[in-house]
Formats: C-alpha cells, sequence, structure tokens
C-alpha cells in the first residue's frame, strides 16, 4: 500500500484508475453517475494514496482536529497504531489529540457534544462501547473504529486487519515445523478479532486432521498476564503443547515467561508465535515469531478516512482489512 500520506492529487489517483481526473472528482462528490465497479477502485485508490480533500473553508476556519481514544493504558499495539495517525496527520496538516478511555465513555449525557466543543472534527477510536457510539451518532460527530473487539453497525466505518488468515498462516507455520499438539491463547472470547484469529487456527488444524482438545484453547484476554496465566495452565496439562499459538504478543511473552518458569527452553522445548508484531517482539529471548498486522498503516487510514468523514465525503467501505504477514524469528523451532 503506497502511503504517501495525503500528498495526491486528483490527478495521481487518476492516473492510477486509468479515468479522467473528472471522473474522480464525481466519486468524491457522490455523484451517482458512476460505475459501481469504477467507484469502488477509485474510492480504493483514494485510500491508498492517501488523498484528503481541501475543505473549502479550511482557512478560515481552525485546524482539523481528530481525537484518538485509546481503552486503557498506552501499549506498543496502541503506541503504533497512535504513531501511524499522527505521522498520517502530519502529512496532511490535521492535529490528533490522543486520550485516555477508562471504561466509562460514553456515559456522560454531554460527552459528544463536548468534544465537538472542543473543536474536534471527529473520532478515531479503539474502542466501540454502544453507548459511546449512540452518544456520537446523536451529536453527528464522525467516528472511525480500529480493530474493533465487537464489530459495530454497518453505519459505523471500522479498520482492521485479515485476522482469520493471520492466525491461519501462524498455526500452518506451526504444523509445517511438525507440530502437532498446538495450543491456542487468546481474547476476550467474544471479540470480533479474537474470533477471527482462533478460527484461522481452527482451520488450519482441521485442513491438517489434527484434532484440538478442548483444554487446549484458552480466550482470557491479550494482555501479559492473560499469556502468562493461560500459559502455565496449558503446560501443566498432560500432553502438554508442544506449541501455542498466542493471539497479541503480549499473551506470547507472557507464555515465553510461563515456560521458563517450569524449566523449559523456547524453542528447543516449546515454539511460540505471537500476534502483532510490535516492538517487544524483537526485545525477548529469542526473538518472537509472530503475525505482523499493519499497526501503522491501520493508524493512518483510519486518520485519512476520519478526516474525509470531516469533510462530508462518503465512504463506500464499512469494514477495511489491511493484510497481515507471517514474521518468521528464533522463537518456532521444529518439533
Amino acid at each position: 500500500m503506497a502511503t504517501s500520506f495525503g500528498r495526491a492529487t486528483l490527478a495521481t489517483v487518476a492516473a492510477s484508475a486509468g479515468v479522467s481526473v473528472a471522473t474522480v472528482s464525481k466519486v468524491l462528490n457522490g455523484r451517482s453517475d458512476v460505475a459501481p465497479a469504477t467507484r469502488s477502485m477509485v474510492q480504493a485508490l483514494l485510500l491508498e494514496h492517501g488523498y484528503v480533500p481541501r475543505s473549502p473553508h479550511r482557512r478560515q476556519t481552525a485546524l482539523t482536529t481528530v481525537e484518538l481514544q485509546v481503552d486503557g493504558e498506552l501499549c506498543a499495539y496502541s503506541s503504533a497504531i497512535v504513531q501511524g495517525a499522527v505521522e498520517a496527520a502530519a502529512g496532511v496538516g490535521a492535529a490528533v489529540v490522543v486520550s485516555i478511555a477508562q471504561g466509562v465513555v460514553g456515559s456522560h449525557p454531554s460527552w459528544a457534544a463536548d468534544l465537538l466543543a472542543a473543536g474536534r472534527h471527529a473520532l478515531i477510536s479503539v474502542t466501540n462501547e454502544p453507548a459511546q457510539l449512540a452518544a456520537l451518532s446523536r451529536a453527528r460527530l464522525p467516528v472511525v473504529v480500529i480493530d474493533p473487539l465487537n464489530m459495530p453497525s454497518d453505519s459505523v466505518i471500522s479498520v482492521g486487519a485479515t485476522n482469520f488468515a493471520g492466525g491461519m498462516s501462524a498455526t500452518q507455520h506451526l504444523l509445517g515445523l511438525g507440530h502437532r499438539r498446538i495450543a491456542y491463547i487468546g481474547g476476550p472470547a467474544t471479540a470480533t478479532s479474537n474470533q477471527a484469529r482462533m478460527h484461522g487456527y481452527r482451520a488450519a488444524m482441521d485442513a491438517a486432521g489434527v484434532p484440538v482438545p478442548p483444554q487446549y484453547v484458552r480466550t482470557p484476554g491479550y494482555c501479559h498476564p492473560d499469556g502468562l496465566e493461560a500459559g502455565a495452565a496449558l503446560l501443566d496439562l498432560r500432553p502438554a503443547p508442544t506449541a501455542i499459538f498466542a493471539a497479541s504478543d503480549e499473551c506470547a511473552l507472557g507464555a515465553i515467561q510461563a515456560a521458563k518458569a517450569r524449566g523449559l527452553y523456547v524453542p528447543d522445548d516449546l515454539s511460540i508465535v505471537g500476534f502483532d508484531d510490535t516492538q517487544i517482539a524483537t526485545m525477548t529471548s529469542p526473538q518472537l515469531t509472530t503475525v505482523r498486522q499493519p499497526l501503522r498503516q491501520m493508524g493512518g487510514v483510519a486518520l485519512r478516512t476520519a478526516l474525509r468523514l470531516a469533510a462530508g465525503e462518503r465512504i463506500e467501505f464499512r469494514h477495511l482489512e489491511l493484510a497481515t504477514e507471517l514474521v518468521v524469528r528464533g522463537s518456532s523451532l521444529a518439533a
């Protein structure tokens, strides 16, 4: 995906699409006299090139400001998303304000109106609490949800990654190394991202004809303590797994710690694959084999999409998934 962070012109997009500048302009303005296939292609290229239209009132108004709200403390995962959003904003002359939600967002009646009063033009959220989205809808404040824990309604734009494909590639990697006793740590259990990664894991195991004992699947959450607790429980089983696919890098680190506490060596005694490819993946010993989620790109795409919504554009997609990629390092080894 090209990441010019909004410096593309209509001519650039038109050349990539093989259409006229007038056609691109029609798509931007929501005109109906464009073929659906052409409209979809142009919309995709507008995002790919990072095109953001200039508001006709930009010179008379304050800097366009987008609130980026993170659920709980900043971690390696959310920091990468913030970095991508900030870089994209810098490229188009917008501003990003980062705030922390503590589980009570949307409970105050004036919460969304207060954001508008503070000069916010749109919100990017890594949560999607029903009360929050309802309040934003009433206030008519555009919102983009990143990697939603619970898939929002079709009226809400969201950006994520190919979680199912990532879960499948992680498990296929371990199967290809000869492992058959492969466990899964993920969660929260009802999270959309967890469900997709777990289904990818199960699909790979089913395709290989390898049964999955119920006790081999644990879905406590995505944080380090979750991986530590679930990893300990898995390694105390008989027979214990020879490999673990953890649905986040933090979970994977927790599982590594659980293995070391039991005198096991990674990857000699236990292979582990994570998910995200955050900075911590290369700070472990051994370095973590993991599924790379394009977190910076997700932040950048969300920022540019939020700006387009704030400018009154119609966005063709409801949920956009960016590709994941398996990155093989030192934490996985042949059985």
